[in-house]
């Protein structure tokens, strides 16, 4: 421990407040909250208690900590949510990628547009969600685009209605087709439907349909008909599950797959949706921990908090979170544990759906280690290797008739790419002729020259290109000194794989695992390198044409190639931008212009 944590913990006071540990580097790691400041951080640093791991790990990295006194309990719970949210501290339980979860908003406008958003603002806008699907927020849109005419256009200035509202999907405000007390009416709708207020929205449309038939206005009343019809099928596929009210049901589940809370949300005595969330972090901490940690941080982001939440099992600080939700929620917000009926049934139900995800999380890390390190494990049983090969590096060759030969290497570890290790060669010995077996020659040479004691040796060899190929690499990489790392061809049409010393092919079985490893290693390899062959070709022919220019040489010719990247770039440049150029002048970029402009014209 410090000098300067110790002063601090000996200064630490009575009082309710908010603790921040840091790191040697000023970071903040941790966040916690207090009812007695001094109690609360000392008991970190008391030896004698039993700590988890993680408090081990914590306590040994805080180099500095401060605090803030406040006036209750709750105001530091709402001061660490905040502080939290901010500073995502390392060793805080947090909801995975949360900033990231999209709403759907409405936006504060005279005629208001929906749609989905990843940023929450203070613009006086209204925001549903969180939402943990971007696919569930589409069809939500997608649903209140069928049942509302709503507006889709940014801007209220147009001349004439689109096509939009001819097919009868919008008001067009924009024209002034629609007052806004109509048109407010419909995205009160809107409102009541995303918060699950069926019922309201039923009430509503039928109130207004009758005044509408009491006016004589037929077609206005004929489009609520529709639209009542339209929300009442919607409502028939919700499940009624508690007599009346808004709930939010939590369930929580964990496993070596990770932890998950489920939240299913009751509007109205109906089953509107659910949500899961996956939460980092709390490996090492209790179940009571990490629901606490949940809730604090889920509801400090709910565009609505329903006035009960029902939770699998007790928390210390059930009653202060009550509390502190119908503080943000400007009423009174129950926070309750059931013991039985339908409450409890709920809160198992989510608890079941929790896990239900988990072990789906769990079967398709199983499915991708299948497809990595799996398939790698396989290759290497039907090749005959002693071990499952770690790295796997391909080889491919690319050019047009000779023109540009260049020549990649791409690398495999565990069964999958490692871009930092990927490698692309220009090569000489070739230029102009055509010879893929001299192009292989040289790129392994150059590859594996000096290559024993000098960064990492391949598990296995990949030779795109079939046994001729392959025979043409082999004493090149023998020489080199790798006389025990297996190298093997691949021929390009049927996957058929020729190894040293043995005539007839390998023919790995249909739909293996090995077999799709083989087929992505290969056409990676392939595009990687037809990648590297255009951009040489396009700055070829970039060059062939700026060698018409007078006044441009290979110096101005690679800088212009240097600074603008591509012929079009040059081609959309003016005058200015040219001589900008490092090593061009102004009679030279005026050259440039004046060229492409006249062979436009």
């Amino acid at each position: 421990m410090s000098p300067e944590v110790e002063e601090k913990l000996a200064l630490l006071p009575d009082k309710p407040g908010v603790y921040l540990m840091k790191d040697d580097k000023g970071r903040i790691i941790y966040v916690g909250k207090a009812v007695n400041l001094k109690n609360r951080v000392r008991s970190y640093f008391q030896s004698s208690r039993n700590h988890s791991p993680k408090v081990l790990a914590l306590v040994a990295r805080i180099a500095d900590l401060e605090y803030i006194i406040t006036a209750s309990e709750i105001e530091a719970l709402i001061l660490e949510c905040n502080l939290i949210k901010k500073h995502r501290p390392k060793y805080n339980i947090s909801l995975r990628d949360d900033k990231t979860y999209p709403y759907i908003k409405i936006t504060n406008e005279d005629y208001p547009r929906v749609y989905a958003t990843r940023k929450v603002q203070k613009d006086g806008a209204r925001y549903f969600g969180p939402y943990t699907s971007a696919g569930a927020v589409h069809e939500t849109l997608r649903l209140l685009k069928s049942l509302f005419p709503l507006r889709s256009c940014r801007n209220l200035d147009a001349k004439r209605p689109c096509l939009e509202h001819h097919i009868k999907r919008c008001l067009a405000p924009c024209t002034g087709n629609v007052d806004k007390a109509a048109y407010g009416e419909m995205i009160k709708a809107v409102s009541l439907l995303l918060e699950g207020r069926s019922d309201a929205v039923v009430k509503n449309l039928k109130r207004r349909m009758a005044e509408a038939a009491e006016k004589l206005e037929f077609e206005q009343a004929a489009r609520l008909r529709d639209q009542l019809a339209a929300v009442e099928k919607v409502i028939e596929k919700q499940n009624i599950v508690t007599g009346s009210g808004d709930q939010d049901a939590i369930g929580l589940a964990r496993s070596a797959a990770g932890t998950c809370a489920q939240v299913f949300f009751i509007r109205s005595g109906k089953m509107v949706g659910r949500d899961h969330f996956m939460l980092a972090g709390g490996e090492h901490e209790t179940d009571e921990d990490i629901l606490a940690a949940f809730v604090k941080q889920y509801y400090s982001q709910a565009a609505f908090i329903p006035r009960e939440i029902l939770l699998p099992f007790e928390l210390a600080e059930q009653h202060l979170l009550a509390e502190w939700l119908s503080s943000v929620k400007g009423g009174r917000v129950q926070v309750e544990t059931p013991k039985r009926g339908t409450k409890k049934d709920l809160v198992n139900m989510a608890a079941g759906n929790a896990a239900t995800v988990l072990e789906e999380q769990a079967a398709r890390l199983e499915a991708d280690t299948d497809k990595t390190a799996g398939a790698a494990a396989e290759l290497g049983r039907h090749l005959g290797l002693p071990a499952a090969p770690e790295r796997i590096e391909c080889f491919d060759i690319s050019h047009i008739q000779g023109s540009e030969t260049v020549a990649s290497m791409v690398v495999f570890e565990g069964g999958q790419p490692n871009k930092n290790e990927y490698r692309r060669y220009k090569l000489k010995t070739v230029e102009g002729k055509p010879d893929d077996f001299k192009s292989m020659q040289e790129v392994v040479g150059r590859r594996y020259r000096d290559a024993l004691g000098k960064g990492p040796v391949p598990d296995l060899i990949i030779i795109d290109g079939g046994k001729g190929q392959l025979n043409a690499a082999l004493p090149v990489i023998r020489a080199a000194g790798l006389i025990e790392v297996p190298v093997v061809g691949l021929a390009k049409e049927f996957e058929h794989i020729f190894r040293e010393g043995i005539s007839e092919p390998l023919i790995l079985p249909r739909h293996s695992q090995a077999l799709y490893l083989v087929q992505r290693i290969r056409d990676e390899a392939h595009r990687f390198a037809i990648t590297y062959h255009r951009k040489l070709r396009s700055k070829r022919n970039m060059v062939s044409v700026l060698d018409h220019i007078p006044g441009i040489g290979s110096k101005r010719r690679k800088a212009l190639w240097d600074h603008f990247g591509s012929l079009a770039k040059i081609k959309a440049a003016e005058v200015e931008e040219l001589a900008a150029v490092p090593g061009m002048t102004t009679p030279a970029a005026e050259a440039v212009y004046t060229f492409f402009r006249t062979q436009t014209l």
